[in-house]
């Protein structure tokens, strides 16, 4: 599996994560593993690294750990993309 950001399940898992019915309560690891038909290591391995990019943020519910992105820092990144950074 790559290890870079631009990696089309990371996409993909950042796409899915600004739906309605995602965006706010967020996701767990058992949920992109079933959505993106990962292994759940390999969906882990996904969100541990977009998470360390300050992609996604982490939070509880119903005492799971789940997944949000960050569209504060997505803005940022973006921002400095367009810049050609």
């Amino acid at each position: 599996m790559p290890r870079t950001p631009v990696d089309g399940t990371r996409l993909r898992i950042l796409a899915w994560l600004k739906e309605p019915d995602t965006a706010e309560p967020g996701v767990t690891v058992d949920a992109v593993a079933a959505r993106f038909a990962l292994p759940r290591p390999a969906a882990h391995t996904h969100l541990r690294l977009l998470t360390a990019l300050g992609l996604l943020r982490t939070g509880r519910s119903a005492g799971r750990l789940c997944y949000r992105r960050d569209e504060v820092r997505i803005a940022e990144v973006t921002r400095l993309f367009e810049k050609g950074w």
